[in-house]
């Protein structure tokens, strides 16, 4: 019998400002008004249909990404929530994270997003320096970051996340170590640090930019690093820093192979069901998803893993945890016995990749070095 550890909620807002040149996110640019209130009404019926299809069940936390999500209303935030609490009731203990961008005009609104509900930003910085923003599309300026993780802040916010980038366009490490160190400075007790990426269908993918080599790319992980655990923050997946009790529960669910609702325009979902784990995803395309009048229209994907892609989706998932997972975890999530990736396990054992033992799925020091090689191990 499949028991997931948890089960989380992922609300999906596709509307951003400007689409960023290295975004391949399913987000798309806005007009002048947003149909927010059909929006929240689409929402709202999308996790009806999808609790009455899989069942109502505790959720832990909630995620509210995009696009921008800060670009609705705290009045239409207070809304989904409410209709959300009244189809399954939250504890007082969900943790609820909403993406913010340090724009002026959504700073205006955390307070408002706090008392509907929200309990954690995470705020987009990307970048402090003026330059790597501009070269990155982002609509703010290094004043507005600053502004905004300080009126997170004041409006009450006491779990807080700065999302930043390195490996930017000509960035020097310098520069790279400016960013972690100004972040840092704020306290806020989570970073996301991670590597720009060049995603396939991005404005960087046929352009180009001049980035960083391999050699200097290494240089700023390892120095970032330093001084971000210097600071008194513990790694805890691959590019995410937290102190005790600051790491995001949302985040740790997907990597133990939780299960988790996803509703908006192209939400995934991952959902153990009559002894089966289903994957599904929504209409990408908002005005579709928006027309959608039934369950079936709003639905794009919906699909039961098989036994190998369970197995190859929860070791790419439990292995992003620094301290892995129980072993116990595996069976308990798949229904499948460890055995089933007993030889490939081993095998990695052997090439002093992962922890000897029984108990833990867990990567050495060197295996964390080349996690990708890990992960394709249990792909092939």
């Amino acid at each position: 019998m499949i028991r997931p550890s948890g089960t989380g909620l992922y609300i999906h807002f596709p509307w951003c400002e400007r689409k960023c040149p290295y975004c391949d996110f399913n987000s798309h640019v806005s007009g002048q008004a947003l149909p927010e209130a059909d929006m929240i009404t689409a929402l709202i019926n999308d996790y009806a249909s999808d609790l009455e299809t899989y069942g109502a069940r505790p959720i832990d936390s909630i995620f509210i990404g995009g696009g921008t999500p800060s670009l609705i209303s705290a009045h239409a935030i207070a809304k989904l929530l409410d209709g959300i609490n009244r189809l399954n009731p939250l504890s007082d203990t969900t943790e609820i994270t909403m993406e913010a961008n340090p724009g002026s005009s959504e700073q205006e609104k955390f307070a408002g997003y706090r008392a509907a509900g929200v309990n954690r930003l995470s705020v987009g910085i990307q970048s402090f320096n003026s330059e790597h923003l501009k070269r990155l599309g982002r609509i703010h300026s290094r004043d507005e970051a600053d502004r905004a993780i300080q009126a997170a802040q004041s409006a009450g916010f006491k779990r807080i996340n700065i999302d930043l980038m390195y490996g930017l366009p000509d960035q020097t490490l310098e520069q790279a170590l400016d960013d972690v160190e100004q972040a840092l400075s704020y306290n806020t007790g989570h970073l996301s640090w991670y590597q720009l990426t060049i995603e396939p269908n991005t404005v960087f993918y046929k352009q180009r930019p001049p980035l960083p080599d391999d050699d200097a790319i290494a240089d700023i992980a390892d120095e970032g690093e330093h001084a971000i655990t210097q600071a008194g923050l513990r790694r805890y997946e691959v590019s995410a820093f937290a102190s005790a009790g600051q790491e995001c529960r949302h985040n740790i669910n997907y990597w133990r192979f939780g299960d988790y609702f996803g509703i908006g325009a192209g939400a995934h979902g991952k959902l153990s069901h009559n002894g089966q784990v289903i994957r599904t995803a929504k209409q990408r395309m908002p005005d579709t998803y928006l027309q959608a009048s039934s369950r079936a229209a709003r639905l794009a994907v919906e699909d039961a893993l098989d036994q190998e892609q369970l197995i190859s989706e929860f070791m790419l998932n439990a292995l992003r945890l620094r301290e892995g997972v129980e072993t116990s975890l595996f069976q308990q999530s798949t229904d499948l016995a460890p055995k089933r990736m007993h030889n490939t396990w081993r095998r990695l054992q052997a090439q002093g990749l992962m922890v000897e033992g029984e108990d833990r799925l867990q990567t050495t020091e060197l295996g964390w070095r080349f996690l990708n090689t890990v992960i394709e191990a249990f792909m092939e």
